[in-house]
């Protein structure tokens, strides 16, 4: 859950460690190596401009969600409480240290399909600040029934907005702007696409003329100009391929084909490797991880020209031209 901090982006990050039997977040000068801070809870997003940071429970997620959660023993898992009214999506003032609670669980139980195992535990995760940082995207899960639902909320009068009907589900993000989110979801409770629509609307768009009518990790270039997704291995040949899209034309260009290791084909944890493609600052690079060379690397896609139409992976042996 690294982070750079808007406030000081070319020194300062934000990251997650457990110290003295906590879950704390550290504020770290990558240049200088000094601890500038030291806050008593972890982050799961942080705002743009650093300001701020929304934190979740990470030891319940790490009974609800193994492989994305972690804690200790001394740390409260809630897990007696189906639906907490004390825990759930915290906003953190990074400044001041301050820690609000900004969505109880317990506040969406109204807004969610309804569970009926009476085991059952529901938990926030895959948080993600606006663009502009006014609002922030959370899913809400329960176990052992995987419904997902997807929400929004506004920082500043705590408005919180469903973002689909039920049975539509939700697993990847992005933010284009202030008010316009794409989450990959079963459109119309049918299949999963990229879908595009504006927070508290129903415009859903369905992107990529059918192209992308898959579950990938889509982000959007800083300029709002290019989306870039993946895929998952494909069932025979074991693929995983990237594409870049042209948000104006919905034009897209395949980047890549990487074979997913059969070493790491397991969904256990710590072995499978989605190759989660993102954007640097500046728009002229992609990064994406992948085991195609044999062991779990990160790879670095330079773009070139006003057109991202030319590319070379930056590799210590293999440089691929279009």
């Amino acid at each position: 859950m690294a982070h750079w901090l808007g406030w000081s982006p070319d020194s300062l990050i934000i990251f997650n460690d457990i110290r003295e039997g906590q879950t704390v977040s550290i504020i770290l000068n990558v240049h200088s190596g000094e601890e500038i801070r030291v806050l008593p809870y972890p982050v799961s997003a942080v705002s743009p401009d650093g300001e701020y940071a929304v934190s979740i429970n990470f030891s319940r997620i790490s009974i609800t969600r193994p492989d994305y959660g972690y804690g200790t023993e001394g740390q409260d898992t809630q897990t007696e409480e189906m639906y907490p009214a004390d825990d759930g999506l915290f906003l953190c003032n990074l400044r001041t240290g301050e820690k609000q609670l900004l969505v109880a669980i317990r506040d969406v139980v109204a807004q969610i399909p309804q569970i009926t195992d009476p085991e059952a535990l529901e938990y926030f995760c895959h948080t993600l600040f606006s663009r502009d940082g006014s609002k922030v995207f959370w899913l809400a899960r329960a176990i052992p029934e995987r419904n997902t639902t997807a929400f929004t909320v506004d920082i500043n009068t705590g408005e919180v907005l469903r973002c689909f009907p039920d049975g539509w589900d939700g697993s990847h993000y992005d933010w284009l702007d202030g008010d316009r989110l794409m989450v990959t979801a079963k459109y119309e409770a049918q299949e999963y696409a990229h879908v595009l629509f504006t927070v508290g609307q129903q415009n859903y768009t369905r992107l990529g003329n059918g192209g992308f009518d898959y579950d990938g990790h889509g982000t959007f270039s800083p300029d709002g100009q290019w989306m870039v997704t993946d895929s998952y291995p494909s069932a025979k040949l074991r693929e995983q391929r990237l594409f870049l899209m042209h948000m104006e034309s919905e034009a897209i260009l395949p980047l890549g084909r990487f074979v997913h290791n059969p070493a790491y084909e397991t969904h256990q944890r710590w072995t499978r490797c989605d190759l989660h493609c993102r954007w640097s600052p500046k728009g002229d690079m992609i990064g994406f991880n992948s085991t195609h060379g044999g062991s779990r690397q990160v790879y670095m896609l330079k773009l070139g020209g006003e057109c991202p139409c030319f590319f070379y992976i930056l590799e210590k042996t293999t440089s691929i031209h279009y």
